[in-house]
């Protein structure tokens, strides 16, 4: 690991050698390895504590740690490879590393937890915590916000692209939402000319839809999907076609309404960054995906738009059967953990 640290130095340093002076990483390795030993516990309690005021009190102890670890010269290049319910993510040009995690009262209160390190050249620690705000708005998607009214996510992908001169970064995100329905985000990150963060930017753009005949439509300045909790729905960035790409959801008890009852319907959308925007794409042909990952023939829908009733009922028993495999597992394994949706997998990719 010590080794690991050490190219990680290097591979930051190499070609801003004048910039950035490099310092030896034994100054600090050992501090923030003892560090991160005490508090790696605490990040574990507070993702999978019994009891939601352990999870809490867990919580705090790790935010107090976490920060005093990122206090630390250099400690923007220190992995914390053992904390693993937190998500670290460098961004493409290695100018920031974000952290994101989530906090569970119960299956009905989820909220995100985070902060933005950005990279100094004297290895000093520049933070900027995250506060969600989520629950304080009916409208996330239609606003520039601060840090301190940010839409909360689990980021698993940070891409970057550039507005002339202007770095725009895109984070791909998870939020468990509530009881019934998860959501997938994908939101814009920029920074000021003062270097301050803004969450959020006019970089969408749809289709016209002939059906909608509303006048003056407001852009969106971030974009979510919600969906049903078992469903399960991918929304990943595809290297081969430079596209983000995203299961289409459909309802299945026709509801539309009704978010939580989106399942995937086996077609595909995806977003394509073109003239500085993400431009949305409504029905991807199948040509178009990389590597054959997302095949369509299974799709409800047809070319025109038409629901196939058959495979949409074959679709719900499919459901039902794995609600009641679950159901059933439960039964049988009554001491199995109930607190455990926010554990963050191993493999971000999988979003």
């Amino acid at each position: 690991m010590k080794q690991l640290f050490l190219i990680i130095l290097l591979s930051f340093c190499i070609g801003n050698v004048q910039s950035q002076p490099v310092i030896p990483p034994q100054e600090s390795y050992h501090e923030l390895q003892t560090i991160e030993s005490k508090i790696k516990g605490y990040a574990d309690e507070m993702i999978n504590g019994k009891h939601w005021f352990l999870r809490f009190q867990a919580d705090s102890l790790f935010t107090r740690g976490f920060v005093r670890a990122l206090k630390v010269s250099n400690s923007f290049y220190y992995p914390f490879d053992s904390i693993t319910t937190v998500s670290k993510l460098y961004a493409p040009d290695s100018s920031f590393r974000i952290y994101t995690w989530q906090m569970m009262r119960d299956y009905t209160y989820y909220r995100q937890r985070g902060a933005i390190q950005m990279r100094t050249n004297d290895g000093s620690l520049k933070l900027f915590p995250l506060f969600d705000a989520s629950s304080f708005t009916n409208a996330p998607n239609d606003s520039i916000r601060d840090t301190k009214n940010w839409i909360g996510a689990i980021y698993y992908k940070i891409l970057m692209n550039m507005d002339g001169n202007k770095k725009v970064y895109t984070l791909l995100g998870f939020d468990e939402n509530g009881p019934r329905s998860n959501k997938k985000w994908m939101d814009i990150l920029t920074f000021d000319e003062d270097g301050i963060p803004h969450f959020g930017g006019d970089y969408f753009t749809f289709e016209p839809n002939p059906k909608d005949t509303t006048k003056d439509k407001k852009p969106i300045y971030r974009f979510n999907v919600e969906y049903k909790k078992e469903a399960r729905m991918r929304f990943t960035f595809d290297k081969e076609t430079n596209q983000i790409v995203f299961d289409h959801l459909i309802s299945e008890s026709d509801e539309p309404e009704n978010l939580y009852t989106n399942v995937p319907d086996g077609s595909y959308e995806a977003f394509q960054w073109n003239n500085n925007h993400w431009e949305h794409i409504s029905k991807l042909p199948t040509q178009s995906l990389g590597n054959g990952n997302f095949p369509m023939d299974n799709a409800i829908l047809d070319d025109d738009g038409n629901v196939n009733q058959a495979k949409l009922e074959d679709m719900i028993k499919k459901n039902k059967v794995l609600q009641d495999e679950e159901s059933q597992d439960d039964k049988k394994n009554p001491k199995k953990k109930k607190a455990q949706p926010q554990q963050l997998p191993l493999d971000m990719n999988q979003y």
